[in-house]
């Protein structure tokens, strides 16, 4: 049975990206960052890694690809996406919003877009 080991995003700036993902998911780098790759793992207990590696492509305007993060509930979620931006997320001017929508678009400093999802309207 295979289960996700890691999520792997491309950055231009690596310890830039690792800073990001480190503050946002209260992560720890797995082992000292070499020739532009790190793998980020939860700071407590077991979950899924974040691995960062060194990329040149350009940013999807609409990821096939993406992060969804889960907050408790609409409350949370605004809390949760106010410190990410204080972080150094930004909102993305999301075009395919639903008119009801329970996610937020935002880009990490690179420009990766992912979700902060309002998981309790149940």
């Amino acid at each position: 049975m295979l289960k996700i080991g890691s999520v792997v995003l491309g950055a231009s700036d690596v310890r830039r990206a690792a800073a990001f993902w480190a503050d946002a998911l209260g992560y720890e780098p797995r082992e000292e960052m070499e020739d532009g790759w790190v793998v980020l793992k939860p700071a407590e207990g077991i979950g899924v890694q974040v691995s960062i590696g060194r990329s040149e492509t350009p940013v999807q305007e609409h990821p096939r690809v993406h992060l969804d993060l889960y907050a408790g509930d609409a409350a949370d979620q605004a809390a949760e996406v106010e410190r990410l931006v204080a972080l150094g997320a930004r909102r993305v001017d999301w075009d395919r919003y639903p008119d009801d929508a329970d996610f937020v678009v935002l880009a990490d400093p690179e420009g990766n877009r992912f979700c902060v999802i309002d998981t309790g309207r149940g």
